[in-house]
């Protein structure tokens, strides 16, 4: 290892925000299972079956080469006609995907303009763009308006591209996607929604809080499968067109080996689990209702009204003494610090799902006013 690395890792070190891999402990309050699909008896079973049908575990290849197999095909046309769209596209995973977006369609000439808080996998794929990117306040319509009111009034011509998330995955609060739909629509501009961690959760038979704009020629969505659907990989929907061009022009999907067939099998089920078991939602809204009001009780917490709950502390090192404390009484919640979080918001995030119930919230809720009293004397 070099001595630049070394320096980098030390100055982690001080300042509180050295990384390292964690096993697995304690009661889950901090995956993304919101579902509890990931070990469920009905994907455990989709994997035999789709094992004594033949399936293959690995592709062999590219998507373009020998790894396109039956399986990929039959999950696209599936989520195609699940979220009401022209076409899906499979990729590995959600970052890949992202990455692959906002890399591949907008063109020289062409503005982003995207929300502040947006995903770090958003903002790798707009280093790689050849089209300008501008950042607007988070969840604010009119700042949007405005960045792309001034561009065009500075003589641009371009394509633009509104990038937002449905459900920001640090703070749990909603974008207002019918307010960003009237701006591009004022500005002919196409509109990229990362559904990430509102799919499966939200919307009809959990087709995201986006569902009722899937479909429009404007609109691409992107839906990860490694989180409410228990799997890996991500569908990236879209007008026909849009799916063609990727398939020509997106390195991430040209140059990588394809997506398990398995997988893709076990996401196929998992979207039919959405549209056959609403009462995992309605269990899950229920528990998310729960949660506001023992947190509200104990701590004086403002809810989130969603499956993300934050508790901004501010100090990285408060953030991690609150966390650690948290681990001893049980429960699994992380820490979350810079970068992945602006600067002074280090937060525990407690994440709800069907693998704790009303209890663990109610030990949760009451350990958290336990050990936040302890840190402040």
């Amino acid at each position: 290892m070099s001595g630049n690395h070394e320096r980098a890792l030390d100055a982690l070190l001080r300042r509180g925000r050295l990384r390292r891999l964690e096993a697995r402990s304690g009661i889950d309050f901090s995956s993304n299972d919101y579902l509890g699909l990931a070990q469920s008896p009905e994907l455990n079973a989709a994997v035999e079956d789709a094992l004594n049908r033949g399936v293959p575990i690995g592709s062999g290849g590219s998507r373009l080469l020998r790894g396109n197999h039956d399986e990929h095909e039959r999950l696209e046309a599936e989520a195609a006609a699940f979220f009401g769209a022209e076409s899906a596209l499979y990729f590995g995973s959600g970052f890949g995907a992202n990455t692959a977006l906002f890399s591949t369609l907008p063109a020289r000439g062409d503005l982003i303009v995207y929300d502040e808080l947006i995903h770090a996998s958003a903002h790798d794929g707009m280093r790689l763009s050849r089209a300008e990117a501008l950042a607007a306040r988070h969840n604010d319509a009119q700042s949007f308006d405005e960045v792309l009111s001034a561009w065009r009034d500075g003589g641009g011509l371009g394509t633009p591209w509104i990038a937002v998330e449905s459900l920001y995955s640090m703070d749990g609060d909603s974008a207002p996607l019918d307010e960003l739909a009237e701006v591009a629509s004022r500005y002919d501009a196409m509109l990229l929604i990362d559904e990430a961690h509102a799919t499966g959760v939200f919307g009809p038979d959990g087709r995201g809080l986006a569902a009722h704009l899937d479909g429009a020629s404007n609109v691409i969505s992107l839906h990860t499968c490694g989180k409410a659907l228990g799997s890996s990989g991500a569908l990236v929907i879209a007008p026909l067109q849009v799916r063609d061009f990727l398939i020509n022009r997106a390195r991430a999907f040209i140059y990588a080996t394809a997506p398990s067939p398995l997988i893709a099998a076990t996401v196929r089920a998992a979207l039919n689990l959405c549209r056959t078991q609403p009462q995992r939602r309605e269990r899950l809204q229920g528990l998310i209702a729960y949660t506001a009001s023992a947190l509200a009780r104990h701590s004086h917490i403002t809810p989130s009204g969603s499956q993300i709950q934050p508790i901004i502390v501010g100090a990285d090192a408060t953030a991690v003494s609150l966390a650690c404390a948290m681990k001893a009484r049980g429960y699994d919640i992380r820490a979350i610090r810079p970068p992945t979080v602006p600067e002074g918001t280090a937060r525990l995030r407690i994440s709800i799902t069907l693998n704790a119930d009303e209890t663990a919230i109610d030990g949760v809720a009451a350990a958290l006013e336990e050990a936040q009293a302890g840190l402040a004397v």
